[in-house]
């Protein structure tokens, strides 16, 4: 697979500070994610804040800075390394979680990529905001003819208000860009429902919330869907949460493959996961759907998507040994049949109808 010439520098943000029982699968990912890129002939340079990381040992980048993971500290790190005369040629921000997406999103609202000619890769500005603005994200999905949860998108806690006689009590409370539901929660009463709501947009870097009808005891699946450069799409593995919504995917134990749906959903599941990326504009690299079904009725909801590597993936990785954050790496590559080839090199067959290995995540 030809390399591509226009890159030679890439920058990859981390996840920074690990809470205890989860976040490592980020690390997970940027290890692999570093030495793919070394493998190609890139350059690799890694911000991360946590020392204790992996990814921060020296073998595994050409220069590892521990610095805060702000957009003040990249654009330092950027003028060094060109001051330095090695230039940072593009920023990779799909492998640290919603921090990673966050800083990348802030250096190129602040105009520190173009001030120095970094291009952003994997996701760029755009699809990174259509995956994470809630509203957005949901006009999106009604356009291309998939269901989602009542909800209204809220910026205030008196259009808050306004929302709730909508969707009533229970309700899902999400804030927009925060990692792993930080902010949010459900609210049974108005006092709850108030509290979540000030914290919510308290957290939320654009002060957005999404209210939301109450989808509790419904089951959830996720996707992980791998795409190249040439609009070429794979389903890695599908995942079951064991705990119905209500429960946190982070807080969950979860099952790959799932062990619930018909083929008739799967297969409904499996067109629109693909179907959400090209909407969205994902370039290269993995991504993470989620979707909720009604038990009673069948009814299939799209919850949200993540426009990056997520927990999710490293289970995915190690229940079809299809190592996504890898694969994710060599696809900044340009080449027409990258993620086939990659695949069929693994000999891995992402999307099976019969298995005779179940992997489970358990939260800790």
């Amino acid at each position: 697979m030809p390399k591509r010439t226009d890159i030679s520098s890439i920058l990859i943000i981390g996840s920074g500070p690990i809470v205890i029982g989860q976040g490592c699968e980020f690390d997970y990912s940027g290890v692999q994610a570093c030495r793919a890129l070394k493998e190609e002939g890139y350059r690799v340079v890694l911000i991360n804040s946590n020392p204790a990381t992996i990814m921060t040992d020296p073998e595994f980048a050409d220069a590892t800075y521990i610095e805060p993971i702000t957009p003040e500290a990249v654009e330092k790190i950027l003028a060094r390394e060109k001051a330095n005369g090695t230039p940072i040629d593009a920023l990779l921000p799909t492998l640290g979680g919603q921090t990673g997406l966050n800083t990348g999103m802030a250096c190129f609202d602040q105009g520190i990529l173009t001030k120095y000619g970094v291009q952003m890769i994997g996701a760029d500005r755009e699809a990174i905001f259509k995956g994470e603005d809630r509203q957005v994200f949901k006009d999106l999905m009604l356009k291309i003819g998939l269901n989602v949860p009542s909800s209204s998108v809220v910026h205030n806690f008196e259009e808050a208000r306004e929302a709730l006689k909508k969707v009533g009590l229970p309700a899902i409370i999400r804030p927009a860009f925060t990692l792993g539901g930080t902010g949010g929660g459900i609210a049974y009463n108005p006092q709850e429902f108030e509290e979540i709501c000030k914290r919510g947009l308290d957290l939320s870097p654009t002060k957005e919330l999404l209210i939301e009808e109450s989808l509790i005891g419904w089951k959830e699946y996720e996707m992980e869907v791998v795409r190249d450069r040439a609009d070429n799409c794979i389903i890695v593995c599908s995942i079951e949460n064991l705990d119905p919504m209500g429960i946190h995917t982070g807080d969950s134990i979860t099952v790959a493959p799932a062990q619930t749906l018909t083929d008739k959903e799967y297969q409904l599941m499996r067109n629109a996961s693909i179907a959400i990326l090209r909407e969205i504009g994902v370039e290269t690299g993995g991504s993470n759907v989620q979707f909720s079904v009604d038990p009673k009725t069948g009814r299939m909801v799209v919850i949200e998507m993540n426009p990056r590597v997520s927990r999710s993936s490293a289970l995915a990785s190690k229940a079809t040994g299809f190592p996504i954050a890898k694969i994710a790496a060599k696809l900044l590559k340009t080449d027409q049949h990258a993620v086939r080839k990659q695949r069929h090199g693994l000999d891995v067959r992402p999307v099976f109808k019969r298995v005779d290995t179940c992997a489970a995540e358990f939260a800790t």
